[in-house]
């Protein structure tokens, strides 16, 4: 047997240090080196090779084959959107989120929607345990979905080997543990170990692997850094758990974006697809109320139309405040800015909140100028149709900037049934059937004066 030895990891980035410190060296976080055992023998291969392998050779660009990606639909229509169009054979994809959010109930959904063999693994819960969620949820029991509850890598991989799935399922990656190494299951080098034999095994067999992860108190995917590194898509499900709303996002992306969003609402019987995500993020409410704007804006190649809310109002201390949920405060101070010197109003003795309804953050400046209608139209206390849309930036100068796939924007809104479009007149707008009607504009007097007047 081989000789074991004790080494030193960070658990924040995997690092392997000589010796204990209290600081990390590489990612300079305090008292995160804990001291693992490890034994040194060969590495073994997800499944015992009996050929050898052919060495590869470089080839000139020019040379090199382009093969199109086969990828295997996975019938839930916002999670193949943020996929890209599916699930690419021999990928590794892996999904992090809070405790509780969801994680398990969407992958066990997508093991009962999809067409083909899927295998889920289970560290966590029982087969009986999982066999009661299947039935909660209100999906056909695909009888392609084989349950197995294992932690040990080497025991899976032989039931891999009789079962032949077309798609894996881990959940977790951190309750697996390997033979290779004595350390206990979550640790960093497990994780490490346990995640090279996952990542081997698609990509020599083709087969699609999906990974459930846990998330340290930081919200990053608990582990070594270079598990995210490994993998081929990174998923991260957000929301509260005080909310019904779940929005998936990519992180990372090899075979497709990383500015697609999937929105799910969570209910008794599962996840449900939120295909109009719009539904969500306007409130409803029966009067105009002063200090509200809606704005256009844009996640990936999907356009949501989302609600501003704000609230300007005397200052009660010597010092005004600024808050805002889901936009950037430094963004508010500058539209603030430009308000005072550009259009005269002076706010710099008012407290001003701004918040983005439905919990999303957004970072697009086309919704600049449905912030500034928000702030005046509190400030004035005057409502705002409700049936006109914005989608401008706010130049520094005051100018109202153009902002990009216009076209897509005044479809949406039009296709909702908002009868006012305002924009940037120096946007490029290719189509002129539009119904909506459109307001152009160049500077931020002639936007207050329409809306205003």
């Amino acid at each position: 047997m081989a000789k074991t030895k004790t080494t030193f990891f960070c658990q924040n980035c995997g690092t392997q240090h000589a010796k204990w410190m209290g600081q990390c060296s590489a990612c300079n976080e305090w008292n995160t080196i804990v001291e693992e055992v490890v034994q040194k023998e060969e590495k073994r291969s997800w499944k015992q090779a009996t050929t050898a392998k052919s060495v590869s050779r470089p080839l000139k660009i020019v040379e090199i084959q382009l093969n199109p990606e086969e990828r295997l639909k996975t019938n839930n229509n916002e999670l193949d959107t943020v996929l890209g169009g599916g699930l690419v054979k021999g990928s590794v994809t892996l999904l992090g989120g809070e405790p509780g959010i969801g994680k398990s109930t969407l992958l066990l959904q997508v093991a009962l929607k999809i067409s083909q063999k899927v295998l889920y693994v289970s560290g966590e819960e029982s087969q009986s345990q999982i066999k009661m969620r299947a039935e909660r949820l209100e999906e056909a029991i695909n009888s392609n979905c084989l349950i197995l509850t294992e932690t040990n890598t080497q025991r899976i991989f032989k039931n891999i080997e009789e079962v032949q799935p077309d798609v894996l399922v881990i959940d977790s990656i951190q309750t697996l543990h390997t033979d290779s190494i004595e350390a206990s299951p979550g640790s960093v080098s497990q994780i490490r170990e346990t995640s090279a034999e996952l990542i081997k095994f698609a990509k020599e067999t083709a087969t699609p692997v999906l990974l459930i992860g846990h998330i340290n108190k930081e919200g990053n995917i608990a582990g070594p850094k270079i598990l995210e590194h490994m993998v081929d898509v990174v998923l991260q499900f957000e929301g509260d758990r005080n909310h019904t709303y779940r929005i998936l996002r990519s992180q990372k992306n090899r075979f497709g974006s990383t500015a697609e969003l999937g929105i799910y609402e969570m209910l008794s019987d599962g996840l449900r697809e939120v295909s109009n995500p719009s539904e969500i993020l306007i409130s409803k409410k029966d009067a105009d109320l002063s200090g509200t704007a809606i704005a256009s804006t844009l996640e990936g190649v999907r356009p949501l139309m989302i609600e501003i809310q704000a609230l300007v109002s005397t200052a009660v201390y010597g010092t005004p405040q600024r808050s805002t949920t889901g936009y950037n405060l430094k963004r508010l101070h500058m539209i603030l800015a430009v308000l005072e010197k550009r259009a005269g109003f002076k706010l710099g003795a008012k407290d001003v909140f701004l918040n983005i309804t439905g919990g999303i953050n957004v970072d697009d400046p086309a919704i600049d100028l449905a912030v500034v209608a928000a702030i005046l139209s509190s400030n004035q206390d005057v409502a705002i149709n409700p049936n006109v849309c914005f989608a401008a930036e706010v130049g520094l100068a005051g100018e109202i900037r153009p902002v990009s796939k216009i076209d897509q924007r005044i479809l949406e809104a039009e296709k909702l049934g908002y009868k006012t479009f305002v924009a940037s007149k120096y946007n490029k707008i290719t189509s002129k059937n539009h119904k909506i009607k459109l307001i152009l504009v160049g500077k931020i007097e002639e936007a207050l004066a329409t809306l205003f007047a």
